[in-house]
């Protein structure tokens, strides 16, 4: 394979069609070598518009999302070089290793001790030192090192609850894919205040579940 032209071919045709045209992230995406971050087994897939399994490392389900839904999340975050981001879910650590080139300081917080090894592994052969990759429960652990200017779900929750909005300092964003099959939708929510809100949904997609966040109830009259 290729590896140039397939990453090439990712971006132009897969990519920049879902409106991810900041130019910063499309240079961003050139320059990580996403294929480092697919577990071996899978590597054949590593730009392929596809889902990719991280089973290999003993995960329950979870996977690396789709480029183009990776490439659109990290468009929305904006992430801006003095900030501090907070991630849920850092699967193999591409998110965070994205995250890691535009942000100062980046906590990636993961649930499945297999994948922590992983993470941490993907992102000291990529060389990205300010992103560190604990073995936590998002869903349950408020960070010390919190608030954060930015936090990203990489995974889908059925709604974002208010122990990761209280994480969030005033003027920060919280950016994540929210709702239930067979349609989510990306939201930003933004911390306008201590007690104020907004919201944005600007695009439809759905995502595997991050674990342990609630589910709404299943019962029926």
């Amino acid at each position: 394979m290729d590896i140039e032209r397939a990453r090439f071919n990712m971006i132009e045709q897969q990519i920049r069609p879902w409106e991810v045209l900041d130019t910063q992230v499309l240079e961003l995406l050139a320059i990580v070598r996403r294929e480092e971050f697919v577990p071996a087994a899978y590597r054949a897939l590593a730009f392929t518009d596809t889902e990719i399994p991280l089973r290999e490392a003993g995960a329950r389900g979870q996977v690396m999302l789709a480029p183009k839904i990776e490439a659109r999340l990290l468009q929305d975050a904006a992430v801006r070089r003095h900030e501090k981001v907070l991630e849920i879910g850092a699967g193999s650590g591409y998110m965070a290793a994205l995250l890691g080139h535009r942000a100062q300081q980046v906590v990636s917080l993961e649930i499945e001790p297999a994948l922590v090894a992983m993470a941490r592994s993907n992102l000291a052969r990529a060389g990205i030192h300010n992103v560190q990759v604990r073995e936590a429960d998002g869903a349950a652990q408020a960070q010390p090192d919190g608030p954060f200017d930015v936090i990203v779900l990489s995974g889908s929750v059925a709604e974002v609850p208010q122990s990761l909005l209280a994480q969030l300092k005033v003027g920060g964003r919280l950016v994540g894919i929210v709702g239930e099959e067979p349609m989510m939708r990306a939201t930003i929510v933004q911390r306008t205040g201590e007690a104020s809100f907004t919201t944005t949904q600007p695009w439809d997609t759905v995502a595997p579940r991050l674990l342990h966040f609630p589910e709404p109830s299943r019962f029926r009259f």
